[in-house]
């Protein structure tokens, strides 16, 4: 690993306990989502920002959801983006034993927001903070930017900031919590999805005389069970860089998922029943019923072409069909390009384990990114609470992102520099196309979305 920025790893090493100031700020400004109003929490951003020197530049299309753009000079004209949201999901004070606003107990920092991601935010307004303090120039110029409405997968957010000012950079890092106990990743690929929605018909009837209607929910989930049945048979065909990642992603998950369920969630589409629906009396025979599928397929494969499977599936099924369907592709980054190779390098330095290079089990802002043109990897030391009852991060997990984000740029320059070439994904798969009908996308965090 090159050599360290001293004075800042120096500088955050000896005030650790501002970085968990910082997150514990955060945490106190309520930003559920819905309704995620982010306003007070964005102009306290804004005035932290600006105390240093450093002027945030608002991008907004709904005043309640503000998104914010600062940049720290670096020594050369590369340019890393660290992104972050200030949203986090909705809690109900009633479950939790601790505070849900923020509270500390010893090594641990409770509230909602502070593993999603309140703590990397705190992580990465300690690192500009600390660069300033000791007059340090980063090697690349440093972007901090801090979007609202990723919750709800929200057009006010991420969206809104590139279409209205974009953000042109030769990496990104998003501070999602990517690391689970003692086991480290970085994840450099998401997953395509299908959400898609099928309705079925029938004749209702008396329910003492069900020979005499068609049942509608018997021939929506026969249509669905044959759904399952035929994706179950469905292998992937990877290209070389994919196999790669998913060979490493099963090494990952395998001691939580199985091995044998670990690959299968990657060789073939996975497929979730969320929605089942119809009738509204036990004695009448349904005549209409309504199901929602999510399908999720590995970056590198063409969703199309399994929803086309899907179409031809439902197609054959008498009363039954396609209302509603939206999809997208999986992206990724080469395994082996420079950001992966820099943020793998630093955070292996920082938590002196293994890091493992991994595809995330669903997809988020990452994938917009990448969609943008922007190399993006998701890094980011947390707990395993993202969006549970009496969420926490460490000390240990503050203080080690922000050591990761503070030697990145260092890093990121000695990889572009020794000749690594950064993937463009969209080589593989059209992911600068990818169709939706409504540009909507999972709308949870990291492994869950």
């Amino acid at each position: 690993m090159s050599s360290d920025p001293p004075a800042v790893v120096a500088s955050l090493r000896e005030h650790r306990e501002d970085v968990v100031d910082l997150a514990a700020t955060l945490v106190g400004h309520d930003t559920q989502n819905p309704p995620g109003d982010t306003r007070d929490l964005a102009s306290w951003v804004e005035s932290f920002l600006a105390d240093l020197g450093i002027e945030a530049e608002r991008v907004t299309s709904d005043p309640r959801k503000p998104n914010l753009v600062a940049t720290l000079p670096g020594a050369t004209d590369r340019t890393l983006v660290l992104l972050g949201h200030l949203d986090t999901v909705p809690f109900d004070a009633g479950e939790w034993t601790r505070d849900p606003l923020g509270e500390r107990a010893g090594n641990r920092l409770y509230g909602r927001g502070a593993t999603d991601m309140k703590g990397a935010v705190a992580a990465m307004l300690a690192v500009a903070n600390a660069y300033v303090e000791t007059d340090t120039t980063p090697a690349t110029t440093l972007v901090f930017a801090f979007v609202s409405d990723e919750e709800v997968a929200g057009s006010a957010g991420l969206p809104t900031l590139l279409d209205r000012r974009g953000l042109a950079a030769d990496a990104c890092v998003i501070g999602e919590t990517t690391c689970e106990s003692d086991r480290h990743s970085v994840t450099v690929a998401d997953r395509g999805s299908i959400w898609l929605e099928l309705e079925a018909t029938g004749t209702a009837a008396h329910g003492s005389r069900p020979m005499l209607g068609e049942n509608a929910i018997h021939r929506l989930y026969r249509a669905v069970s044959d759904i399952e049945s035929t994706l179950d048979d469905y292998r992937f065909e990877f290209d070389p860089a994919v196999r790669a990642l998913v060979d490493e992603s099963v090494e990952y998950y395998a001691p939580r998922f199985g091995a044998d369920a670990a690959r299968e969630l990657f060789e073939r589409p996975s497929v979730n029943l969320g929605v089942l629906s119809g009738g509204d009396r036990v004695n009448v025979v349904p005549d209409a019923a309504r199901a929602k599928l999510d399908i999720r397929v590995t970056a590198g494969v063409e969703t199309a072409a399994v929803l086309d499977r899907v179409r031809e599936v439902v197609a054959g099924h008498d009363g039954v069909e396609t209302s509603d369907a939206d999809w997208s592709v999986g992206t990724f980054e080469d395994p082996d390009s420079a950001l992966a190779d820099a943020v793998v390098s630093v955070a292996e330095g920082v938590t002196g384990g293994r890091v493992y290079r991994r595809s995330a089990t669903g997809g988020g802002d990452a994938k917009r990114m990448r969609n943008a043109g922007v190399p993006t990897v998701e890094f980011g030391l947390g707990t395993e609470t993202a969006h549970a009852v009496d969420e926490f991060t460490t000390v240990e997990a503050l203080v080690g992102n922000a050591e990761v984000y503070a030697r990145l740029p260092d890093e990121l320059l000695r990889q572009f520099d020794s000749g690594t070439r950064t993937f463009d994904s969209t080589g593989v798969s059209p992911a600068d196309t990818t169709p939706s009908r409504r540009d909507r996308r999972e709308n949870t965090s990291d492994d869950t979305r």
